[in-house]
């Protein structure tokens, strides 16, 4: 990958993590004001949402550092090595807990007469899809350990051959 590559997605993953932050520090705080203001049916979930936005935003920011440190790893060219493996569990982790966390705010939404079930189901075909990115994200776990034993048994079999030659 080259180094302009790796310097575009890093300011990709900076502005995007800066973004999530300011949710967290503006955005959220306001949220929780409004749901406060919007009357006594809005007591019930208030809490539980802005709960569950703030582990989601803190879900996003797992994975931007994990693939942080994933393209560092690229840069220096150790990416096919076990401690690779951390990080990717780590996005697989957070994007799982993503799926669970968007779930579970259709849980707190679905009773009574506040949301549309549309929005609710909508809420759900999101947490299914997301579930199913961690699946690809597994996938691409197992193409990794692939490559990482491939690596692993080419390094040992240059050696044998430096050792014959």
């Amino acid at each position: 990958m080259s180094r302009l590559t790796i310097l575009a997605l890093r300011v990709v993953l900076a502005a995007v993590l800066a973004g999530t932050l300011f949710v967290q520090t503006v955005m959220v705080p306001l949220l929780a004001t409004d749901l406060a203001q919007a009357g006594p049916d809005a007591d019930a979930v208030r809490v539980p949402v802005v709960v569950i936005i703030v582990l989601g935003l803190i879900a996003v920011q797992v994975i931007l550092v994990c693939v942080w440190c994933l393209l560092t790893m690229v840069r220096r060219g150790t990416v096919f090595s076990p401690a690779a493996f951390r990080y990717v569990d780590g996005v697989i982790g957070a994007v799982s807990a993503g799926s669970l966390l968007l779930f579970a705010l259709g849980a707190v939404l679905a009773p009574g007469e506040g949301v549309a079930p549309g929005v609710v189901l909508l809420i759900g075909g999101a947490g299914l899809a997301i579930a199913g990115g961690a699946l690809i994200v597994l996938v691409l776990r197992m193409l990794l350990a692939r490559a990482v034993a491939t690596d692993v048994e080419a390094t040992q079999l240059r050696s044998e051959l430096g050792e014959v030659i």
